[in-house]
């Protein structure tokens, strides 16, 4: 079934299939992690609709809406759709910004800010003044609705995202509030770090499962290991923090604590991982045994400690060592996967460096036999350096970083 907003009337932008009132929504990702996000909508028995350009449009309840919050692992904000439909002119995109229903999910009080704009084959360019008429249209309605002069400026406000996309605008009001990378375990990321759904993604991407072994032999902060026992665990990453939709009218606290429970209650801290990692900065190896202590305090239900812990790099369910890629080891019996984030040229301003530490990785094979390999880079010539042709390859945004991620089934 295909769902239009008609924006020429009040009607709130929910379907009811039964009893169940149903809102169209979107989550943010990396581009090139779309598989990643989709799979994981579809395992929540989300419907997903389509996914374009780091963003994937899925259907939901208000209870899947929190399950997505809280369990998302791929996706850097989840976002309510408020309105869908075609502008060519500023007149009209005006008179369809003013008629989407602000006032179902806005509630009085609370300011409004258009953060983003991104305008794309559309004959609407000038992001700027997209972005002032949004505004203005959404507040000139929620101000006659609520009977006031003007939106609050201070204090607390809904954050608005418009996508222009062949015309089409979409009108997306943000539940997360501070991004879904954000999971509360990391204080420090040491130098140039990975984000957390970037490592996510890469490990859905990569095939891992928690039966094999994982090792990361530049493991920097730990970004890869930590997100991988916590997908061990089944531990959603969003338990420990709290989101956006609370300052919103569809926010319901009994729904967000019965996903809360459902999430924790299956968290199983027993399971065997084999999971370990090396980096050649003993400094990166205890910001990583301190941020997988913080993981491990999150599980359990407790609030994590900040700063760098006093420890010698060791964890109870992660083995990390203080070692250069050229002196790591398997280790673990049976084979495995390399999944790791070896250091940008322009991450870290060295790009002859990095080219340098491509070419040692060819030795990986040597000592990591029969493991696959899974890795993430800036550089467009990654293979030639290595010495092999990966079996996959796709674009992946690191952050702001246009990236590679490149798969080798075996070393």
């Amino acid at each position: 079934m295909t769902f239009i907003i008609n924006v020429s009337s009040d009607a709130p932008i929910c379907y009811n299939h039964g009893m169940e009132k149903v809102e169209t929504a979107v989550a943010l990702c990396a581009v090139g992690a779309e598989k990643a996000v989709s799979n994981e909508l579809r395992k929540m028995g989300l419907k997903v609709d389509d996914s374009l350009y780091g963003r994937v449009r899925f259907k939901a309840n208000t209870a899947g809406l929190y399950q997505a919050l809280i369990g998302l692992r791929a996706a850097d904000r989840v976002l309510l759709e408020l309105a869908f439909f075609k502008a060519t002119d500023f007149d009209a995109l005006f008179e369809g910004t003013g008629a989407a229903a602000w006032e179902r999910i806005v509630p009085k009080g609370l300011g409004l800010k258009v953060v983003k704009v991104r305008s794309n084959r559309s004959q609407l360019k000038a992001e700027t003044s997209i972005q002032s008429i949004v505004h203005k249209a959404a507040a000139q309605r929620l101000c006659g609705k609520f009977k006031i002069n003007r939106l609050p400026e201070d204090g607390k406000s809904a954050e608005v995202r418009v996508y222009i996309e062949k015309d089409m605008v979409s009108l997306l009001v943000d539940l997360s509030g501070e991004p879904l990378f954000k999971r509360g375990y990391r204080s420090e990321g040491g130098t140039a770090p990975l984000r957390e759904t970037t490592a996510a993604s890469m490990l859905l991407l990569s095939g891992w499962k928690r039966k094999f072994p994982l090792y990361d032999p530049f493991c920097g902060s730990g970004t890869i290991l930590i997100e991988a026992a916590m997908y061990a665990w089944d531990m959603a990453p969003g338990l420990g923090r709290r989101f956006a939709i609370e300052n919103l009218l569809i926010a319901d606290s009994k729904i967000e604590q019965a996903a809360r429970e459902n999430a924790r209650g299956k968290i199983d801290l027993t399971r065997l991982v084999r999971i370990a990692g090396s980096d050649e900065d003993a400094r990166s190896v205890s910001i990583a045994a301190s941020n997988a202590a913080r993981l491990r305090d999150i599980a359990e239900g407790k609030s994590p400690q900040r700063g760098i812990r006093s420890s010698d790099g060791k964890t109870p369910f992660i083995d990390l060592k203080a070692l250069p890629m050229s002196e790591t080891r398997a280790s673990f019996p049976d084979e495995g996967f390399l999944v790791t984030n070896p250091p940008y040229g322009k991450r870290l301003g060295d790009q002859a460096q990095a080219e340098q530490i491509y070419r040692e990785m060819g030795s990986l094979g040597q000592r990591f036999p029969g493991w696959k390999l899974a890795l993430i880079t800036d550089h467009s010539g990654f293979e030639s350096f290595y010495g092999k042709k990966a079996d996959t390859c796709r674009e992946m945004s690191n952050g702001a970083i246009p990236s590679y991620f490149y798969q080798y089934e075996l070393l």
